[in-house]
């Protein structure tokens, strides 16, 4: 519709559309005639499909196009469609060589003056394609009004964005490939124009504790698909930086109480919780999942699906996608990536894997021994499955750091090599960078050991257990101040810690003589085994000769080929200062 104004200028309502390549200047000074003809070349499949879709090509500018359509419907059914284009036309194209587009759409008026355009609906549409991530197709609030029930693709609602020079925020959505998250952004965006923020206080607006999914029918040994289900959703939870969220761990203290959710969650300060069930039957699976709202006290999405058994880890992505969408109203492009894990072959593998590591903690040779053969047997499923090679690393780690084995030279060298094949096969996962640097920390490398945590937390900074590894990692290396503050924080996103947490608590405090602390705190394990020799050295500096004795006897009792040279020598003390303090406290207690 084309209508006039007072001024005598032309007026139109149109969907507009801006395009412009990445990284083009770089692309120009390296390759100034074959950029410019590979751009020329996805320009001129623009036109083509633009025409298909009622729309035109205004103008173009050496990396960028301007394009009007009569409706929102086409414009993003054009832009969709050009992308899809672009991305088959990149297949050819050498490595860096790939031409990619973002795209900006927005609906509104465009006054036609002289030979031009103008008006505010075009600069918003500009803004909003500087806005997109790389590859990516972002819309405004009004296209979205326009096309989301009109449409079969998801949206991913990014929030009311402030842009140079325009008065009002305006909402910003980027299209991706997940159907299901447009009815989820829909009720988000009413929330947020209904209801006062809370945003600040990240107890309240995005914390989260995915409660342990149900398991109906079925053999119960085949529980584990429940608990891979719960575990995985966390983990993925656990990879956005805006996201607080309650452990796998601390969840489960609630498995077996008569709580309702919201109970649950409110105990555990949080706003949101996900509960499910898991039923299988055969070859397929059935899920039953709900999102509720503590605050709000209601049910913001429910789902069930339904299907085969070799679907789950698709499945898993949908689902974890969908949560992420209904509970944080703005994450980066970037974050949503981690989402995507690198799956194992089948789901035998994955099942070993889980099963492995209900016996790695024990820290007794026969159960590292048989969480070894899980993983080993996971390898056999699928040789490259990056996160079993990490799992088994440990194994061979602490095969070493025991004397569990007749050739420990080998085994800490193959530990290594494992993690690094790990964050080879998959450079996302910080499981494979947590134990990178658990094997660099045992071979005294000890700056490499801090340098691949750092990078395994920074992959997933809400997972408490490698905070807990990381500070352990910081505590030998001469920083126990900064281990107990991480210690902290990671006992804060886990209240229900492991044992691991105050083991690693009572070493830092050990290291800082503060030994009644170390004692205290040892104290409090459920099973001190691993502990006793901190309590042996406390005691032992402390001149508590008899309480250091008995500590020790224990010692000997979980471990009978207990050596002190030998826990020199594995001792992974950056300062030979810190060695000779522990040493000495245990040779005070008799060992």
């Amino acid at each position: 519709m084309v209508g006039e104004t007072r001024d005598g200028l032309k007026r139109r309502l149109a969907a507009i559309v801006f395009a412009d390549v990445v990284n083009y200047s770089r692309m120009m000074g390296d390759d100034e005639v074959g950029t410019t003809l590979a751009v020329r070349s996805r320009l001129s499949e623009f036109a083509s499909l633009a025409e298909k879709h009622s729309g035109e090509i205004v103008s173009t500018a050496g990396d960028g196009v301007f394009l009007l359509f009569d409706s929102a419907v086409d414009a993003v059914a054009f832009s969709v469609a050009a992308q899809s284009r672009v991305g088959e036309m990149n297949h050819d194209a050498g490595a860096g060589r790939e031409i990619i587009f973002r795209f900006g759409i927005n609906l509104g008026d465009v006054l036609h003056a002289g030979d031009g355009l103008t008006g505010e609906s075009i600069n918003i549409a500009s803004r909003i394609e500087a806005f997109s991530e790389p590859g990516h197709i972002c819309i405004s609030g009004s296209v979205y009004d326009s096309v989301s029930n009109k449409m079969s693709i998801g949206y991913e609602y990014l929030g009311a964005q402030r842009f140079k020079n325009i008065k009002d925020e305006i909402d910003v959505f980027q299209i991706h490939e997940n159907p299901t998250s447009a009815a989820m952004t829909a009720g988000l965006r009413r929330e947020r124009k209904a209801t006062p923020s809370t945003a600040g206080d990240p107890l309240i607006d995005q914390s989260i504790v995915v409660l342990p999914f149900a398991y109906q029918g079925g053999v119960q040994s085949d529980i584990w698909f429940a608990d891979g289900l719960t575990e995985d959703i966390t983990t993925c939870l656990s990879k956005f930086q805006q996201f607080f969220v309650i452990s796998r761990n601390s969840a489960y203290i609630y498995s077996d109480r008569k709580l309702s959710p919201q109970e649950t969650a409110r105990e555990l300060g949080v706003r949101y919780v996900v509960n499910g069930s898991v039923r299988k039957a055969g070859n397929r699976i059935r899920i039953t999942i709900q999102l509720i709202d503590v605050i709000r006290d209601r049910t913001i999405w429910g789902e069930q699906y339904n299907r085969e058994i070799d679907d789950l880890f698709d499945l898993q992505d949908e689902i974890t996608q969908t949560i992420v969408s209904a509970t944080a109203a703005k994450i980066e492009s970037s974050e949503l990536e981690r989402l995507r894990q690198i799956p194992p072959a089948n789901m035998a593998a994955y099942g070993y894997v889980l099963q492995g590591q209900r016996f790695i903690f024990s820290y007794t040779r026969n159960g590292v021994s048989q969480a070894r053969q899980l993983y080993e047997s996971a390898l056999h499923n699928d040789p490259k499955y990056a996160r079993a090679m990490a799992a088994k690393s440990r194994t061979l780690n602490l095969d070493w750091r025991y004397n569990w084995t007749p050739e420990p030279d080998v085994a800490i060298q193959n530990a290594l090599n494992l993690a690094m094949d790990a964050i080879e096969l998959d450079s996302l996962d910080a499981r494979g960078f947590g134990e990178l640097g658990f094997a660099h920390l045992y071979r005294k490398e000890h700056d490499a050991a801090i340098s691949a945590y750092e990078r395994a937390v920074r992959l997933n900074p809400n997972d408490a257990d490698l905070m807990s590894d990381m500070a352990d990692a910081l505590a030998h290396c001469g920083r126990s101040e900064e281990a107990i503050e991480l210690l902290e924080k990671a006992m804060r996103l886990n209240p229900f810690y492991p044992d691991q947490y105050i083991w690693h608590l009572g070493g830092a405090y050990f290291n800082l003589k503060q030994y009644e602390k170390a004692i205290s705190t040892i104290r409090t394990m459920q099973n001190p085994s691993e502990g006793r020799r901190i309590l042996a050295a406390s005691y032992g500096h402390l001149g508590l000769r008899q309480e250091a004795e008995r500590e020790a006897a224990e010692v000997l009792k979980a471990h009978p080929n207990f050596n002190l040279d030998h826990w020199v020598s594995v001792q992974p003390d950056k300062y030979p200062e810190d060695v000779d303090h522990f040493m000495e406290g245990l040779r005070r207690a008799g060992l």
